[in-house]
């Protein structure tokens, strides 16, 4: 059937050649303007495509799934009429097979070709966090009499995961998938009173399921998810958190951590789901051993020439590597921002975080979302009023504290972005890395005053910031700002505005015992 759809005269629409990419579970004609994917009859134990009414109702699934997403790409489901030896799409007759019809884009588009061809930028992983944020703050939750996102419910695929793999590889790598395996089950057995809270509190939703970068192409240039994962209910409803873990696993695993932790921070502003990072790991972990348990899936598929089954064998082996470097922690400790309004803390921060593999937290982001509004709402508010004012500012800084507590008892390094210019506000984040014997540092930004002035001039014309210190706030901050004692300077990496920030980054991470990306 496949090779009689390779003839431009089985479509209904002008078909100058017929391009066939496979997976495991489908195949792809890449045909005019068009795709079409048709799934293999095949049953793999966690999905069942063998007799054609699983296929119609699977192919119905994707186009309703996907078109949240990628309404621009799904078009249709169908119907392959004719015969196997002699096939048309979208003929008159009784359909045979099925398949989803699709608008077609160039694979160059796929974000994981413009990863390995290096285009793949900081503004496409911003443009990426939000639109996964928003994809997840409008899909439907599960209710609690749903068996999904249970702890029982978590489990089982992971384990899954043990079962298929080891039914299908060798001997050298058992004692590598019982460490994973033996971890998995401590790792879930930790958290299972965790995983149970999720669900409750409505973060198991109907999630896309297989988001990784050859699963989203940049259309009209914006990054848009596709080719979601249609035939397992159970491996859809998903908590938010296990997604995530999938797009920042990608991304590690193509060397690009820096990219990795830039969505994952700018996601977690997006939806302030910090305590999601509790189960983060499990699910990096997870998401490796997914695609560990692909690779060995297709390597062990009948006909595979053998540069392919090589291939495959090297994949198997860096995904089940990865898994095992995912479940160690490299090490975490607290930093605090401190500077000026215009000194650059946020820009350095966001360089921080990159480098570090930390976890950022904003004032500016914070003190507006414990008022219910968005990080880039205007509130033309006035030094000490406003969103400014001294009880707020209080609730602010208690906030910061609260979410780098849990940031940390997660295990990533968690970095404070505020202005710190009170010793009192410095003080209390001090004791608590103290109390939890983790290193503390201060980054101190610092800048001279015109140039201070005319950054915060260039930002309050903009309005483009979620901070909105202005040049009065500027001026107030002169007057009240309390400089670092001798004990915070022995504490304090200096970040200066004229130099570049590699060399403090070098000397924050040696003093803080933590690895550089």
């Amino acid at each position: 059937m496949i090779d009689a759809l390779r003839d431009p005269a089985r479509y209904p629409h002008p078909v100058d050649r017929v391009e066939v990419l496979e997976t495991h579970i489908s195949w792809v004609l890449l045909a005019g303007d068009y795709a079409y994917k048709v799934k293999k009859p095949v049953n793999l134990g966690f999905l069942d495509f063998s007799n054609l009414e699983a296929r119609r109702f699977f192919c119905k699934e994707e186009l309703r799934l996907n078109c949240r997403t990628a309404p621009r790409l799904y078009l249709e489901v169908v119907p392959l009429t004719g015969s196997e030896a002699s096939p048309q799409v979208g003929g008159p007759g009784a359909a045979f097979e099925y398949a989803v019809k699709m608008r077609r884009f160039p694979q160059e588009a796929l974000l994981s070709r413009m990863a390995g061809a290096g285009t793949l930028g900081p503004a496409h992983i911003d443009s990426l966090a939000q639109a996964v944020a928003d994809f997840h703050s409008r899909i439907e939750r599960a209710s609690r009499a749903q068996p999904y996102g249970s702890a029982a419910q978590v489990l089982a695929p992971a384990m899954q995961n043990f079962d298929q793999i080891e039914a299908l590889a060798g001997g050298a790598d058992r004692p590598e998938l019982e460490r994973l395996r033996a971890w998995t089950r401590a790792e879930h057995a930790r958290l299972a009173a965790t995983f149970e809270k999720r669900q409750a509190e409505g973060f198991v939703r109907e999630c896309h399921g297989d988001l990784h970068l050859g699963n989203i192409a940049l259309i009209e240039g914006e990054p848009t998810p596709f080719d979601g994962l249609e035939f397992s209910p159970a491996l859809r409803w998903i908590d938010v958190m296990s997604e995530v873990a999938f797009l920042v696993m990608d991304l590690v695993d193509r060397r690009l951590p820096r990219l990795a932790y830039r969505f994952l921070n700018a996601y977690l502003e997006h939806t302030g789901d910090y305590a999601g990072l509790a189960v983060l790991r499990f699910y990096l972990v997870y998401r490796a051993l997914v695609r560990a348990k692909v690779a060995c899936i297709r390597l062990h598929q009948a006909g595979l020439p053998a540069e392919e089954r090589g291939r495959g064998e090297r994949e198997y082996l860096e995904y089940l590597r990865l898994a095992g470097s995912l479940a160690r922690e490299p090490g975490c400790a607290l930093v605090v921002m401190h500077g000026l309004s215009g000194s650059g803390k946020t820009t350095v921060a966001q360089y921080l975080l990159e480098v570090l593999g930390a976890v950022r937290v904003r004032s500016d982001v914070e003190r507006k979302r414990l008022l219910g509004l968005e990080a880039q709402a205007h509130t033309g508010s006035a030094p000490g009023g406003g969103i400014y004012t001294a009880d707020l500012t209080v609730r602010t800084y208690a906030r910061l504290a609260d979410l780098c507590r849990t940031i940390l008892q997660a295990g990533y390094p968690a970095i404070a972005d505020a202005t710190f210019l009170s010793r009192a506000q410095r003080e209390a984040f001090g004791e608590l890395a103290r109390d939890m014997q983790l290193p503390f540092a201060v980054a101190s930004c610092q800048a001279p005053e015109a140039v201070l002035r005319d950054r915060v001039a260039s930002r309050e014309r903009a309005g483009k910031d979620a901070s909105e210190a202005g040049l009065a706030v500027l001026e107030r901050q002169f007057a009240t700002s309390e400089p670092l004692s001798a004990s915070e300077l022995r504490a304090c990496v200096v970040f200066d505005s004229r130099q570049d920030a590699a060399a403090g980054a070098a000397a924050l991470a040696q003093r803080l015992g933590l690895p550089l990306f």
